[in-house]
Parts: C-alpha cells; structure tokens; sequence
C-alpha cells in the first residue's frame, strides 16, 4: 500500500454514518414517544368540591343555600327522624339533578355521622373525592368516586 490516507478517509467517513444514523434512531424515537393525553387521565370532572360549592351556593333569591335549607329543616324539627327523611329525600332529589352516580352524603357532627344520601358501593370506590363545609353546627361531608 502506497497510499494510507484512503483508508482513514474511509474509516472517516464509516464512524461519521455511524453517528449520523445513531442520531437519526435517537431522534425517531423522541418523535414516536406518545405524549400523555391528559384529558384521558381526569375520570370526571365533577368531584366533591365542586358539588359542595354548588350545594353552599345561592339558589333562590332570599339568599338561601342547599345547606341552609337542610340545617334549617333539622334544627326546627330537632333533628327528629322524620326532619332527617325530608333532609333525606331533598338530598336524593338534588344529588339526581346534579346527575351523581356514585356518592355518599353525611352530616357528621350533630347526628353523628348519620348518612343522608347515598347511591353506589361505598365499599368497592377507588379514588374518592371528599368535600366537608359547615352551616349552623352541622357538618356535612360529602363522598364522590
């Protein structure tokens, strides 16, 4: 052999392809990594907090609330079991309205955790959304899975 540059040149050229193609591999596979849709990630997107805004919220305009209405029904009856029905059947009625499928509605301190609304399998949920709010010495909490 007279002449060793052709064979560096060649040896030159095979470790640039080789780079090159190693750069091309890296950059397909950034470009077929699938970004995480999101919106597939968030089931509903009602939970517990929103439904209890709703609930504390004004409804009529003598700027009485959902939660108003109820505590006031137990508090005039003196949280008698007929008062706790009514509260009950008021809940069903606006938890229907609301379009909930699976919730748990309960006033946990004067009546002691006393479950006003319910509707689902409490014992198989998974990711539960818990919202509590206050009015007038009751507690109520409520469960959305």
């Amino acid at each position: 052999m007279k002449n060793d540059t052709g064979t560096l040149y060649i040896a030159d050229a095979i470790i640039a392809l080789s780079i090159l193609f190693i750069a091309m591999l890296m950059l397909n596979s950034l470009i077929s990594i699938q970004n995480p849709v999101y919106s597939d990630i968030s089931k509903d997107s009602k939970n517990a907090q929103d439904i209890m805004e709703i609930l504390s919220g004004k409804v009529d305009f003598d700027d009485r609330t959902f939660l108003s209405q109820i505590s006031q029904i137990l508090k005039d009856n003196r949280n008698s079991k007929k008062s706790v029905r009514e509260v009950s059947q008021l809940c069903d009625e606006k938890f229907s309205e609301l379009k909930l499928v699976n919730y748990r509605f309960v006033e946990s301190n004067i009546l002691g955790s006393k479950i006003l609304s319910q509707s689902g399998d409490f014992s198989k949920a998974d990711d539960i959304s818990v919202a509590t709010r206050n009015f007038d010495g009751y507690s109520y909490t409520l469960y959305v899975w």
